[in-house]
């Protein structure tokens, strides 16, 4: 009863389709870009919960844009220091900026007959003192590489800018900088700062889903053209794909969904995870026609059969990719969610557009001669053959295969870095290099302390503890810049004792006394952000080089036990914090967030396979042949050295979706061909000789379609392709070899 409405109102169902596409098309343009790294917090973490209240209490470790000019001459020519005081007075102008530092307008401290003052740093334009100054400078370790590299050939301004500034505010800061420097014919710019990287990224993303799309289009009308050979049949095919995506970009949009970073997987996903539909539908309904059933019949037969197991391949996808909300980190979680949505909707396309199209068609429009089909059954027969004549050889090899996976998952590790990140030969990532050897990087590493008992934040216990930490801190080489309450008093002991550079140390308490009253009332070089307004914490700021994640927790312990060991915790109590070290904190929860996931996506897609076969050892049978892209991705990140990161980590949830599809279109198969004939070995054969050649299709659409991440500017990306590509190749493999000897061994 349900088929005849469906059969009759087909070309409603397609008008319907076309029309909600139309309607998503004009809502594409308010999609929404966002990247900020808060989206990379994790979520319920007591770490994050205390860097919350620290930026509270002082202000965000990442609220600062870097401009770096350089003169190969060296930077301490009058005409370029005049042209670097006309940038920074003309940045101070610029929207959403509280504060601008360079070599031009810092003042240090002096003390005069009436008291101690702040005077300017050097002055350009007198040759002799110019000289004098730029000894002095380049000799200051709270100048070399915060504000000018060792060599001298290159300044930074540093700008400070509004806390938690989103994408509009950093388009129009970046336009402004952009807009100053062509004023200027420096030699070389360099930027480095939140700002920057959300402009940069932002439009990384929107390019990175245009060449995606179109290259997966391509790419994906070859194979149609080489699979069906027929134009009304690679045109229903095309249309089908292209509206599931317009549906679901239009989706997004309605629902105002942010695209992150990933979002250039969603084309990539939807085209793939559509044309494994068609082709599974449209193989089937061909097949039927062939027999010379009629269209009316085909349609109904191929629904019924392969339209209630591509349903359930949907929803074990879907399930796939919902094991990201497991994850603590909200982009990843809203690509799972996104993506399962998206296999939804390709679905009901295919429903409501694939198949109503199919049937308006005769045979001859859309089917094409049989001239590849031999070849197909003779590979397809070689593979039912193999897996009845060698079983005994397959199961050893997958037991091999096995031990190796496990020797290569047991090598993962999760020493990530920012850099890796970044997308390949753009400017961005060469502006990140240079402040990453010209000066102390990008990386903060925050320092927490704590007064205890009845101390003062000025007392002399407290500063002498403060001092110890910094200079323990500064002394690695990890570390090139780092600033506190300590770096004040140095200043101001070198002040009273004539500015000369020996005498920039810790003094004694009884010198410190008379340096005291002026604690507090003197800022220099950003030393009004070390204090809060209860005067009862302070901070070490520090930068910290990109030295891979697993280093910098192995130094960040080590700081730790020091500080336990030398330092009396019974004045102070101290707390590492910083946005470096909340995001570092995603690879701990990612392995945990990762085998919660897809256990969780195990147990579901069992219950559904359960629900469809009705037998337990169904459900067995079917899980093994999934574990083997899974462990073999897994391998595949030890052997090759790829740290796993919140990125890679999706790698997973996108093998075991698309994987289960190829098993689940087998096993049913299978089953209704052993319900209908009672034969083991004819239900085997008649699975190869229908179901194996639409495995191979989608196979092969899947393998390079996930290569058009090659094309990807950044390195997880082409990561994510690459294990995607290679480890659906053994999904192939365990599904046409594997499969048959476990059902021949279990059934």
């Amino acid at each position: 009863m349900w088929f005849e409405r469906y059969f009759k109102y087909r070309k409603s169902s397609i008008l319907l389709t076309i029309l909600l596409a139309m309607a998503c098309l004009f809502s594409l343009p308010a999609l929404k870009f966002a990247f900020n790294f808060e989206q990379f917090f994790p979520t319920g973490d007591e770490d994050l919960e205390f860097f919350q209240d620290f930026i509270e209490e002082f202000e965000t470790d990442d609220n600062f844009l870097l401009i770096a000019v350089r003169n190969n001459e060296g930077i301490f020519d009058p005409h370029f220091l005049e042209n670097l005081d006309s940038l920074s007075e003309t940045l101070k102008s610029m929207p959403y900026a509280r504060d601008v530092q360079s070599l031009t307008s810092i003042r240090y401290p002096v003390l005069t007959p009436v008291g101690p003052s702040l005077r300017k740093l050097l002055n350009y334009s007198d040759p002799e003192e110019l000289e004098k100054d730029s000894i002095r400078i380049l000799n200051d370790e709270r100048l070399v590489n915060n504000l000018i590299n060792k060599s001298g050939t290159a300044t930074a301004i540093l700008v400070k800018t509004s806390d938690g500034i989103q994408i509009e505010e950093s388009k129009e800061i970046m336009s402004y900088v952009d807009n100053s420097l062509a004023a200027y014919d420096f030699d070389a710019v360099h930027k480095l700062g939140r700002a920057y990287f959300q402009t940069e990224l932002s439009s990384l993303q929107f390019r990175e889903i245009l060449i995606s799309t179109v290259i997966s289009g391509v790419l994906i009308s070859i194979i149609m053209i080489v699979i069906f050979r027929r134009w009304r049949s690679i045109l229903v095919a095309l249309s089908s794909i292209g509206l599931a995506l317009i549906l679901f970009l239009g989706l997004l949009s309605v629902l105002g969904r942010e695209l992150s970073l990933m979002a250039a997987l969603y084309p990539i996903l939807m085209l793939i995870v559509g044309t494994s539909d068609v082709v599974h539908i449209m193989s089937k309904y061909m097949d039927e026609l062939r027999k010379g059933i009629d269209k009316k019949q085909a349609l109904e037969t191929t629904i019924r059969q392969i339209g209630l197991a591509t349903l359930l391949t949907s929803l074990t996808t879907a399930v796939g990719f919902a094991t990201l909300l497991s994850s603590r980190i909200v982009p990843i979680r809203e690509f799972g969610v996104n993506s399962a949505m998206g296999v939804l909707v390709a679905f009901i396309v295919m429903i409501s557009f694939t198949c109503p199209l199919m049937s308006l068609f005769n045979k001859d429009q859309i089917v094409k001669s049989s001239g590849s089909k031999h070849n197909w059954n003779k590979f397809l027969e070689w593979c039912y053959y193999e897996s009845k004549k060698n079983a005994k050889a397959i199961s050893v090899g997958f037991l091999v295969f096995t031990v190796l996976s496990i020797i290569g998952i047991s090598r993962i590790h999760t020493n990530y870095e920012l850099e890796s990140n970044l997308p390949r030969k753009a400017q961005i990532t060469e502006d990140f290099r240079f402040f990453e050897e010209e000066f102390a990087g990008f990386r903060p590493l925050e320092i927490a302390v704590y007064l205890k008992g009845e101390n003062q934040i000025y007392d002399y216990p407290v500063i002498s503890a403060i001092a110890k930490i910094h200079d323990h801190i500064a002394a690695r080489e990890e570390i090139q810049s780092s600033i506190s309450l300590a770096t004040l008093v140095k200043s101001l002991n070198q002040m009273i004792n004539f500015n000369r550079p020996q005498e920039y140390k810790m003094p004694d308490s009884s010198t410190y006394a008379g340096i005291k009253p002026f604690m507090g009332n003197l800022n220099f070089l950003g030393s009004e952000a070390l204090v809060s307004s209860d005067s009862r914490k302070t901070r070490i700021s520090s930068r910290i080089k990109d030295v891979g994640a697993s280093n910098i927790k192995k130094m960040s312990q080590e700081i730790d036990q020091w500080i336990n060991t030398n330092v009396d915790t019974s004045i102070v109590a101290v707390k590492q914090t910083g946005t470096g070290l909340i995001l570092d904190k995603n690879a701990e929860f990612v392995r945990e967030s990762l085998l919660y996931g897809l256990g969780f996506a195990l147990l579901i897609v069992s219950v559904l396979m359960g629900l469809l076969f009705r037998k337990f050892k169904y459900l067995l049978i079917a899980i093994v042949p999934n574990v083997v892209p899974l462990i073999f991705a897994a391998a595949l990140l030890g052997f090759g050295n790829i740290p796993l990161e919140a990125g890679t980590a999706i790698v997973f949830a996108i093998i075991f979706g698309i994987a289960v599809d190829d098993t689940i279109h087998f096993m049913s198969k299978y089953k209704l061909s052993l319900d209908k004939y009672g034969d083991r070995e004819k239900a085997l054969q008649i699975t190869f000789t229908e179901t194996g050649k639409a495995i191979i299709y989608t196979s092969i659409i899947l393998f390079f379609g996930f290569l058009v991440l090659l094309f990807s500017s950044t390195q997880p990306s082409v990561i994510i392709g690459l294990l995607i590509s290679v480890t659906l190749g053994s999904a192939v493999i365990a599904d046409l070899l594997l499969l048959p000897v476990i059902i021949r061994k279990f059934d």
